[in-house]
């Protein structure tokens, strides 16, 4: 019945989407597309790489999801925390998730972000 999941929609603040894109495009090397026309004049950007779509949705009362969070499951975990460093983001490791190596970082807004790598 269930085929995948689409996209993730985080929130942003009004105005912010050079901020976006420096982030999602700049430093983790997603591509940017086109929203549909009816959306566009809402203003947010998505982004895409491989599989994974990441919408960003303006949010006039904004406050970024502390807890709840995308699981982007990655192949090369190391190089993913290099570009996070590179530009001056921190990242947690966490090895509380059997079978997964895995860091928690943040969007230039706040919200949380889980980065995975299977163990071979």
């Amino acid at each position: 019945m269930y085929v995948g999941l689409h996209h993730m929609q985080l929130a942003m603040p009004p105005g912010e989407e050079a901020a976006a894109r420096g982030f999602f495009a700049g430093v983790l090397g997603m591509r940017e597309i086109d929203k549909p026309a009816a959306l566009a004049t809402r203003g947010g950007a998505w982004f895409r790489a491989g599989g994974l779509e990441l919408h960003l949705g303006v949010q006039d009362d904004f406050r970024p999801a502390t807890k709840g969070h995308p699981g982007i499951l990655v192949d090369d975990l190391d190089a993913v925390v290099s570009r996070l460093a590179a530009a001056g983001q921190q990242v947690r490791w966490d090895t509380g998730f059997p079978g997964f190596r895995r860091v928690y970082a943040h969007d230039p807004f706040g919200n949380r972000l889980e980065f995975l790598q299977a163990l071979s």
